[in-house]
């Protein structure tokens, strides 16, 4: 028998949860159509209060009425943050609790993925539940066949508690959850959003800063394609006196709606062409790699790759406590002798997964032991 998760109440009133609509028809082809179907007209997600709750970590009994899905990083506060990443801490000391036994995850990856998916997965076993998986659902599940997203959603929904999906094409998160009987965790949706990986950045810059007002931060590469960054730029612009500054080529610069809702929020942004002359200037580089895979125009890819490359001659331009992150897998961006500056923090990063995406799995499930 699949586990029901209980009835929301007050404690983490800072999730605000997804609306999504059942007729859907379809993702945009195009990357800007897609993305500004994702707004409301102001810049926000759209939401319904109505679709879930917040936490109640001493009510484990009741049936939720509506699945809590992570969709798209516009839905997390601050308050909700504060409280996800002090629980997260918590399970960085404890390692392991048995709080998820007899419950059962789907790990469905549409698209290739190491840390996103086995940290997934490690977290659920840590948890005390169970994963079923597939090695990659576009070869060897019924898409294969001819099967449609929503059809597949549907039937793991009466299988499992919870959904981890990774798709190439953006929007498909929402389609899933507009018909899922249970939890969707957005794993990437193709150049979306990557929601739980900007919760883990975060979750890093605080565990190194012990502060997220006020940081500087330095977007590195491919930020049209890159949806880690577009996430976490939503997530830093819900705090005071951050300052973001994009270092890409020319095609793979920030999208516009990005820029507009930093605008609209008050967050301070620039564009520059010299990584080196912003290096000294910030807290963090969030170094992402160019996306081969993303590009349609090969000359395109060709012109942007190896634009921009950290080197130790130039991490030795940053603050002595400056870090440099990473989403990885990187390719050639970060020469592998920066591993050795105490300033890397990609590995921590990557670990740091592990027990956010922890803390996120017992959010959904509402079990919070």
């Amino acid at each position: 028998m699949v586990a029901q998760a209980a009835q929301p109440s007050s404690t983490f009133s800072g999730l605000r949860p997804l609306r999504v609509s059942h007729d859907m028809v379809g993702v945009a082809n195009l990357i800007a159509q897609a993305f500004d179907e994702d707004m409301d007209g102001s810049g926000r997600a759209a939401v319904d209060p109505t679709r879930a709750g917040p936490l109640n970590p001493e009510s484990s009994k009741e049936p939720m009425s509506s699945p809590r899905h992570i969709i798209e990083s516009q839905q997390f506060d601050r308050e909700f943050m504060a409280t996800l990443f002090e629980r997260a801490s918590q399970l960085a000391e404890i390692g392991r609790t048995n709080d998820l036994t007899g419950y059962t995850l789907a790990s469905l990856f549409y698209e290739p993925s190491t840390r996103t998916r086995f940290s997934f997965e490690a977290a659920m076993h840590r948890l005390g539940g169970n994963v079923i998986t597939t090695e990659n659902a576009r070869e060897f599940s019924s898409f294969a066949k001819g099967e449609s997203l929503e059809d597949t959603i549907r039937i793991l929904s009466g299988y499992v508690d919870l959904i981890v999906m990774r798709h190439y094409e953006i929007g498909s998160a929402k389609r899933a959850a507009a018909v899922a009987l249970v939890p969707i965790l957005n794993a990437g949706d193709g150049a979306g959003q990557h929601p739980t990986q900007a919760l883990l950045d975060m979750f890093t810059l605080q565990q190194k800063f012990a502060r997220l007002d006020g940081l500087k931060v330095a977007m590195v590469g491919d930020l049209l394609y890159g949806r880690t960054v577009r996430s976490l730029a939503y997530l830093l612009s819900k705090y005071k006196d951050v300052q973001l500054t994009f270092v890409a080529p020319r095609v793979c610069q920030m999208h516009e709606d990005i820029k507009a809702y930093l605008d609209r929020n008050g967050a301070p942004w620039r564009d520059e062409d010299d990584l080196n002359a912003v290096l000294p200037r910030v807290d963090c580089v969030y170094m992402t790699r160019i996306q081969k895979e993303r590009f349609l125009d090969r000359r395109e890819y060709e012109q942007a790759n190896n634009m921009y490359r950290l080197t130790p001659e130039n991490v030795a331009l940053m603050q002595r406590d400056a870090i440099v992150m990473h989403p990885l897998p990187r390719v050639n961006e970060i020469d592998p002798a920066v591993d050795a500056d105490p300033r890397a923090a990609y590995f921590e990063q990557a670990r740091n997964g592990l027990w956010v995406r922890m803390a996120v799995i017992q959010y959904v499930l509402n079990v919070w032991g």
